[in-house]
């Protein structure tokens, strides 16, 4: 089943229990945070008013007692937008999201695409387009693919580092 890019918050609304993000590229092309990247290449102070959904969704989710985690596969060293990425995190974790990065060359194999695991029963995974751009959600609740995603999810938890001790790692130069 493909769904709009809107459908995301009711899927987090119809979560119980866990859900676990995979992210797996080194850049997005997220239109929502084309300027906020803009203002941080070039220095440029940032309000964080174009986060504040996804922020409340978050808290809102964790507030109902959903896990949600995420494991960032990221190349070393960091694309600007991962450099970005590791400064809206600190966001994210305020907001109960547990976050952890995995430098791509200790990651073993990966999957190529992106995906939520909700629940340990359904997975959504982000579509994009020939430019990288969101094109939807694809959902299965297949017990093979679901299974999979589990597996992996398992392995690169236990690989990855917390969000707090891999930026203490980067801020030192010592992240390898």
């Amino acid at each position: 089943m493909q769904l709009r890019q809107g459908d995301w918050s009711d899927l987090f609304r119809q979560c119980r229990s866990e859900a676990f993000h995979l992210e797996v590229r080194d850049d997005y092309a997220v239109p929502l945070e084309s300027e906020p990247f803009r203002r941080f290449l070039t220095n440029e102070p940032d309000d964080y008013a174009w986060f504040e959904d996804w922020d409340a969704l978050v808290r809102e989710t964790t507030g109902r007692g959903v896990a949600m985690s995420r494991v960032r596969v990221v190349t070393v060293p960091h694309t600007d937008y991962q450099r970005w990425s590791l400064v809206v995190a600190a966001r994210n974790v305020a907001a109960g999201e547990d976050i952890r990065y995995l430098p791509r060359h200790l990651a073993g194999e990966v999957p190529p695409d992106d995906w939520w695991l909700m629940d340990n029963e359904m997975v959504a995974f982000n579509l994009v387009d020939s430019r990288m751009k969101s094109a939807g959600i694809a959902i299965t609740t297949d017990p093979g693919v679901v299974e999979y995603c589990h597996a992996v999810r398992q392995r690169l938890w236990k690989l990855a580092t917390p969000y707090s001790a891999y930026v203490a790692a980067a801020d030192s130069q010592t992240v390898k």
